[in-house]
């Protein structure tokens, strides 16, 4: 009897120990299913989130962002609903139109929706703030030059100068006709170039020193559609003079017959001074376009029309339907243009006579300036000039004439300059420096390719993933 009781003990004993066993194996089995169930919705949650991006980027790209929804159901191959993706959206616009979007996006899975992911994306166009330099003409950059930011151009390249970045020419075939304005008047054969048929013809991009990295030149390139990202200068009209502020100027004559032109002087403090030039002194000059004449780009007179105006941040924009002179240190972003879209036959001109700067160098400054002809810098401008912005001249060019014995120091251009003609600082004759800057120095602006002043081109029409995050 004693053994059978001791048996029986040992059956409870054990049974009890196998039971513990069986069921903590049991629990560990559960919650490692639990835990691969939380790990594979914890991917998924992810996955979900980034299907309402796209849905999302889908809209925009397609125009159809009123009709979108802010919950979607994500699907499966078979139909079947496998979780939900919940959209915020926040828009900034510049005088209502939207210029970038952060779009958040919380996905969770339809078993364990307490498990969820989020996403921040900012969505915005790729402005042409993305190049240094984009020229529609050939051009020759100067032994001089330090160039650190993408340069492209539609027609030929000689990149004398110093090169940071890619080079690019969507010259046709890869070669142009290097002529006599370009310092070919002996052909450099060693350089890569040949004489042809009383020509020579150069390679797209090609160099004669040791100052630039020809690993770096790309051609013949895609060609830059510059009706593309030409601005529609009415459509801005518009909707400044529509604005409250109206930043505003009409023809000055509207306002002083004796007038010559606006000048627009930006302070410091965010605020800006209009004054209206009264008289302007003549400077023997030449230019390709008009040759040898007289140009009149110096202040003789002028008077200040306005006390400081504000600039309003929400739709900062000036239209000048006239000449205008540009100077002073920016605070935010601002765009200024200037055309004359009364006179049929009228086109204006940007002159650059001081510095332009900006009050800080985070990003949240940027300038804007179009110009419906020409951006020159004036005969009187400062021995060493700094300038920061976007600089568009649309149907003329970016430059400086030649004035006899008129000699510069340095000219740094910090941002991009895109213009239709072919560009110039610098004159020379031979060898010999007769006119312009000395020294000049180009950086890319990378704060302003995604975060533009407003209405400044884009080189894509479709939206671009700027930024990407995971967030709390």
């Amino acid at each position: 009897m004693k053994d059978k009781g001791i048996i029986t003990t040992y059956v409870l004993v054990f049974g009890a120990i196998f039971l513990l066993i069986i069921s903590g194996l049991l629990t560990f089995i559960l919650l490692q299913m639990k835990q691969s169930e939380q790990k594979v919705a914890w991917n998924q949650s992810l996955e979900i989130a980034e299907a309402g991006l796209d849905y999302y980027k889908w809209c925009l790209n397609n125009e159809i962002e009123d009709n979108c929804q802010t919950e979607i159901n994500i699907e499966d191959l078979s139909g079947n609903i496998i979780g939900t993706a919940s959209l915020e959206i926040i828009s900034e616009t510049y005088c209502g139109v939207v210029s970038s979007r952060e779009i958040v996006s919380i996905g969770k899975t339809e078993k364990m929706p307490n498990v969820d992911r989020k996403i921040k994306l900012l969505y915005g166009k790729e402005s042409v703030g993305t190049f240094a330099y984009l020229l529609n003409d050939n051009v020759w950059a100067g032994a001089d030059r330090e160039i650190k930011g993408f340069y492209h151009s539609n027609g030929g390249i000689r990149m004398d100068g110093e090169n940071q970045s890619i080079v690019s020419s969507a010259s046709p075939n890869g070669e142009w006709v290097c002529t006599d304005s370009f310092g070919c008047d002996s052909c450099p054969i060693s350089d890569g170039c040949v004489y042809e048929s009383r020509q020579c013809k150069c390679p797209g991009v090609f160099t004669t020193t040791d100052n630039a990295q020809p690993d770096l030149f790309s051609y013949p390139a895609d060609y830059f559609n510059f009706d593309g990202i030409t601005i529609d200068l009415a459509d801005i009209k518009s909707i400044v003079e529509g604005s409250p502020q109206q930043y505003y100027w009409p023809p000055v004559t509207d306002i002083n017959a004796n007038g010559e032109g606006y000048h627009i002087k930006f302070l410091n403090d965010g605020t800006f001074e209009v004054w209206i030039i009264t008289d302007l002194d003549r400077t023997y000059a030449y230019s390709e376009e008009e040759g040898w004449h007289y140009d009149y780009f110096t202040i003789g007179d002028e008077y200040r029309y306005l006390p400081p105006i504000t600039v309003n941040s929400s739709c900062p924009v000036i239209f000048i339907e006239d000449n205008l002179w540009l100077d002073g240190k920016i605070n935010g972003k601002v765009t200024i243009a200037s055309a004359d879209l009364i006179n049929p036959n009228g086109e204006t001109d940007i002159i650059l006579s001081n510095d332009i700067e900006y009050t800080t160098l985070d990003g949240s400054d940027g300038l804007g300036v179009l110009a419906e002809r020409n951006i020159l810098i004036s005969p009187n401008s400062p021995d060493n000039m700094e300038i920061r912005g976007i600089f568009i001249a649309q149907k003329g060019h970016f430059g400086r004439n030649h004035y006899n014995n008129n000699i510069r120091d340095v000219l740094e251009i910090y941002g991009s300059i895109v213009s239709n003609g072919r560009v110039g600082t610098q004159w020379t004759s031979g060898s010999q420096i007769v006119s312009g800057y000395t020294k000049r120095e180009n950086y890319n602006d990378s704060s302003l390719i995604y975060y533009p002043p407003p209405f400044v081109s884009s080189v894509s029409s479709e939206f671009q993933t700027i930024n990407w995050e995971e967030v709390e």
